[in-house]
């Protein structure tokens, strides 16, 4: 059983959807950031940086934070969602650090200029949209003639596609980049992303493009 701490944003929507995927029994405990339940002492302990998600996995008394670092501890721990070695491994954690480093953190910027602050600092808001769109091109020409990012379905997809699901708080219309689309359509109707992202609470269906 895994302890899993979290809430509905989309680092969190990343483990709960592996944990989804990988069919691991899970116990999801809210960590209501908006209210500062992350700075409680007893969260502190799982994850001294003080954001969600983390994580207690009870068959080794093990606590991990970071969305990435859980990623990969779970597809270790099953062998599923990364191959065990070589080049393809590499693949799947060259586009995981992508993500981690690129739109993680641009398209959180987005979010907060352009979602929350609109008009308060219109230099942040085309810098950060200018970037959006570019880590989009990007993603959507690794996506030309592939049908996931590093070929099969990995924790690479996973850790993406809950930023790509926030396109319209980026105001990112998905037509203009149909490879990303493709992609994106063909994850969000998968059971355990259906059911991964309403943890852990249901805030509404996923996001679909027009």
């Amino acid at each position: 059983m895994i302890d899993l701490y979290t809430w509905t944003t989309p680092n969190g929507r990343k483990v709960s959807i592996a944990l989804e995927e990988l069919g691991l029994p899970y116990t999801a405990h809210p960590i209501d950031i908006g209210k500062d339940e992350q700075f409680a002492p007893d969260f502190l302990k799982i994850s001294p940086n003080n954001r969600i998600p983390a994580i207690v996995d009870r068959d080794n008394n093990m606590s991990l934070f970071e969305s990435g670092a859980i990623l990969i501890y779970l597809a270790d721990k099953t062998g599923r969602l990364m191959p065990a070695s070589g080049e393809k491994r590499y693949r799947v954690i060259e586009w995981l650090m992508w993500q981690m480093g690129g739109p993680g953190p641009m398209l959180g910027q987005v979010h907060h200029f352009v979602k929350y602050n609109p008009g308060k600092a219109p230099y942040a808001e085309e810098r950060y949209l200018k970037e959006a769109h570019r880590l989009y091109g990007v993603l959507d020409r690794r996506l030309d003639g592939r049908e996931f990012i590093a070929d099969d379905y990995s924790i690479a997809d996973i850790a993406l596609w809950p930023w790509i699901s926030r396109f319209e708080w980026q105001t990112i219309d998905l037509n203009r980049y149909p490879n990303v689309k493709r992609w994106y359509l063909a994850i969000a109707r998968r059971p355990a992303v259906q059911k991964g992202y309403k943890v852990p609470k249901d805030v509404g269906d996923v996001p679909m493009p027009a």
